[in-house]
């Protein structure tokens, strides 16, 4: 079983790197968050969970164990692959997810693409009790502060005829430069941005 991998990053995307040790290059699935830390030709060392199918002899790496650990939790919910896994992962940081787990908020686990909301309660369900260490115990009360106002600037847009999806990704910008915005002055940010 490969534990790890040190080495330099041959090629990178967004989704995939190619580690070369000593002449050998592992083709390794990563997330958004661990590809945003690696460089082009630097040496880099990642921890890899191998998984054994029929078919494939697969590798996903991780800039951190935490991540790692995470990922597997999410995989042995039945009905979250690798694949699902790491999309989320690219989508929500560990905190996020864990906040959302922790306080039943199916919806933002159902943002990232390919999780519907059963598999989000099936994750919720399988996953509250362990993803307690991976939460930041002030995040929560913050988490829910921003997504009431966040939904309630979005409602209110809706009804001036802005669709929800034009301004969402723009409140999120919002919300985490300024966390204690108001929903009055989120929805004029949002106006002069759009």
């Amino acid at each position: 079983m490969i534990f790890s991998l040190q080495g330099n990053v041959q090629e990178l995307t967004p989704t995939y790197a190619v580690i070369n040790v000593q002449g050998v290059g592992y083709y390794v699935g990563i997330s958004l968050m661990t590809s945003q830390t690696l460089v082009l030709n630097q040496p880099t060392f990642l921890f890899i969970q191998q998984i054994i199918r029929e078919d494939a002899h697969l590798l996903f790496g991780f800039n951190t164990r935490s991540e790692k650990e995470m990922f597997n939790l999410l995989i042995s919910v039945n009905g979250v692959g690798a694949v699902s896994a790491l999309i989320l992962l690219s989508t929500l940081s560990l905190d996020e997810i864990a906040s959302a787990i922790l306080s039943g908020n199916s919806a933002l686990i159902q943002k990232a693409k390919g999780i519907g909301a059963k598999t989000a309660e099936r994750i919720i369900v399988d996953l509250k009790d362990k993803v307690q260490k991976y939460s930041d115990p002030n995040a929560n009360i913050s988490v829910m502060v921003d997504n009431k106002i966040k939904e309630e600037s979005l409602s209110a847009l809706e009804v001036l005829g802005i669709p929800k999806r034009a301004s969402e990704k723009i409140a999120d910008k919002i919300i985490k430069q300024n966390p204690s915005i108001s929903v009055e002055e989120l929805v004029k940010q949002i106006l002069k941005n759009i």
